[in-house]
């Protein structure tokens, strides 16, 4: 298994996870419900409505934060970028069909695509141990 199917695999058992942003000198948490890898990076579908996209573009640091069942967490940090190319908002439709009845003509909502670069990824359990998964 590469490291980024374990990160993606335990992000997708959560099935929610929570991102923090920051607006101006606070941060902001919301949860999220989609990631996919895309393109060599993990990617983040975001409303450009939403206040959260506004903030990644006025700081493009992210902390993401996932838990499972047994007592297990796993920390994202990294900066974004920003994929409004077709392509990957195919892929993030194809990946999530019901992210293409929120976003479209009819709503007027605009889906942003963001990757995760400079990204530490790290599993920590209760017991206190730490093991760093993904790091590039």
């Amino acid at each position: 298994m590469q490291p980024q199917d374990e990160m993606m695999d335990f992000l997708k058992s959560c099935q929610v996870f929570y991102a923090a942003t920051v607006e101006g000198y606070l941060p902001r948490v919301r949860p999220l419900g989609f990631s996919m890898w895309y393109n060599g990076h993990l990617c983040l579908a975001i409303g450009k409505h939403k206040q959260a996209y506004k903030q990644l573009l006025d700081n493009t640091n992210i902390e993401l934060c996932a838990a499972n069942d047994r007592g297990e967490w796993l920390r994202i940090e990294g900066t974004v970028n920003f994929d409004n190319t077709p392509e990957a908002r195919a892929e993030a439709f194809r990946v999530m069909p019901q992210l293409a009845d929120m976003y479209n003509e009819e709503t007027g909502r605009k889906l942003g695509i963001v990757y995760l670069d400079k990204l530490s990824a790290k599993l920590f359990a209760m017991s206190g141990t730490e093991r760093e998964i993904l790091r590039y």
